[in-house]
């Protein structure tokens, strides 16, 4: 059986990111998954880059500008987004922004 991993509430481990950066934390690596928690400071941005494999975005706090491909969407929390391998992606933060990124191995 895997070991149990449980967070009582991720974005709170971001109470305080510091101004002018982003801020990621791997919080579970196995053969099947990798999960990614990131911290934005407003007005932060991941410029536009692909992934090897399928992958899901879950914004949980804040508002963010997402292009994915063609399209492009405003994330707020609860913003739920499973992207195919190799899609071309960018993430502006339009105020604190906390998400977790699943990586589908």
């Amino acid at each position: 059986m895997p070991d149990l991993l449980h967070i009582d509430d991720l974005y709170a481990s971001f109470n305080s990111i510091p101004t002018d950066s982003i801020v990621s934390r791997t919080v579970l690596d196995t053969d099947q998954i990798k999960a990614v928690a990131f911290g934005f400071a407003q007005g932060q941005e991941l410029s536009e880059h692909t992934a090897s494999m399928p992958a899901v975005i879950h914004f949980l706090k804040g508002e963010a500008h997402v292009a994915l491909g063609d399209q492009e969407i405003e994330a707020v929390p609860g913003t739920w987004v499973h992207m195919p391998a190799k899609m071309a992606h960018s993430i502006t933060a339009k105020s604190e922004v906390v998400m977790l990124l699943l990586l589908l191995k």
